[in-house]
């Protein structure tokens, strides 16, 4: 029988700040269609109008993880992973602060060019910091970014939505984003 290795410290740390990256990212993501109810009356946008808006994201995060396919490799995964969090969380930070429809879209577009490319540096990191036998595990913790954004973080979003408008959910992705990043 294999003897399963246990994380050091410092393999459980960056597990953890993977996750909480992962997180933010899904909960940007996934929160933009529940917030239909209150964005579409707010920003006075149609359903076809919306629709755009939360599919927006998902196309420019798939152009931008085809496009940086060819060349992310050459660079450094940590110094790469900050650059597209970086400009996702701004992305966000202008969805949270978007007065009309052309910015709020604008900002979804920006926000997914860099959220689309951060999954893949994700699991990048993961190959190259975890031994082979440990990766299935790694990958398997950094999953549950995405149950807990649905059980946890679409509920709060919603909740804090209802207290201080559709904006909140956004500006407090920024806010753990911002307290992860710096992490």
């Amino acid at each position: 029988m294999k003897e399963i290795k246990t994380f050091t410290p410092y393999q459980k740390f960056v597990i953890a700040m993977l996750a909480f990256l992962q997180f933010t990212i899904i909960l940007d993501f996934m929160i933009i269609s529940p917030l239909g109810a209150v964005l579409m009356p707010a920003l006075k946008i149609t359903p076809a109008q919306f629709g755009l808006v939360v599919s927006a994201y998902a196309f420019a995060a798939g152009g931008s993880g085809l496009l940086s396919a060819g060349f992310a490799d050459r660079f450094d995964r940590k110094k790469m992973l900050l650059f597209f969090y970086t400009g996702f969380l701004l992305g966000t930070l202008v969805c949270g602060m978007a007065p009309d429809y052309p910015l709020l879209l604008a900002a979804r577009i920006f926000t997914g060019i860099f959220g689309g490319v951060i999954g893949s540096i994700v699991l990048a990191i993961t190959a190259d910091l975890f031994e082979y036998q440990q990766r299935g595990r790694v990958m398997g913790l950094l999953q549950t970014a995405f149950g807990a954004s649905q059980i946890m973080g679409i509920p709060a979003g919603l909740y804090f939505s209802d207290l201080w408008g559709w904006h909140a959910p956004f500006l407090m992705i920024v806010g753990i984003g911002v307290a992860v990043g710096v992490l």
